[in-house]
């Protein structure tokens, strides 16, 4: 039996048959992900690697192409594409959308990438992913509503993720469930292996 099936959850919201659900976790990262075509990924999330071009001026990377990549789907007349600065450091989680897909692009800094599935019906239900991304791994990340999402900044420096929706902003559409939740029992500490 899974730990989905033996998990206890807390309900969350629902939408159009959507229903979100904490699991109760143990505490931990969940799978690590390091490769694009991973078993272990969280059905519906999808990585690619990004093509990043260096020279001695420092580098240019491709964010998106319309129609094309992870983001082939979305619809030009509603995407929207934006950016977030974050401080050496920072945890920004957990976050979630009833509607909307994010594609995630980390451009600068060292992403802790936290993932974990809050809907009660996915065959993976409380599965949790952790990926490191940023200039040593330039993955892009797709983001399926009802996958719950974060991230902590890595290093010294600040991070700059940039990110696309495939919906204009809606604040209806999304919610919050704090980093530290007892059901999720994400790991945040520093795994020092």
């Amino acid at each position: 039996m899974t730990q989905a099936k033996l998990a206890p959850a807390r309900p969350l919201a629902s939408r159009g048959g959507l229903e979100l659900a904490v699991p109760a976790c143990a505490k931990g990262i969940g799978a690590v992900i390091g490769s694009i075509d991973s078993a272990e990924l969280i059905a519906g999330v999808a990585v690619a690697p990004l093509a990043v071009h260096p020279d001695d001026r420092g580098y240019f990377l491709e964010v998106q192409r319309l129609g094309q990549g992870l983001a082939r789907a979305f619809p030009p007349e509603s995407s929207q594409v934006s950016a977030a600065l974050s401080y050496a450091g920072t945890i920004k989680a957990f976050h979630f959308h009833l509607r909307q897909t994010d594609c995630w692009t980390p451009a600068k800094g060292l992403f802790q990438v936290a993932l974990v599935d809050l809907r009660a019906g996915s065959p993976t239900f409380a599965k949790r992913n952790t990926m490191y991304v940023g200039p040593l791994r330039p993955w892009q990340i797709l983001i399926p509503p009802g996958v719950g999402h974060g991230y902590k900044i890595i290093g010294e420096e600040n991070a700059m993720l940039i990110y696309m929706t495939d919906r204009f902003y809606d604040p209806g559409d999304e919610g919050r469930i704090p980093f530290d939740d007892p059901g999720i029992h994400y790991d945040w500490e520093t795994q020092r292996k």
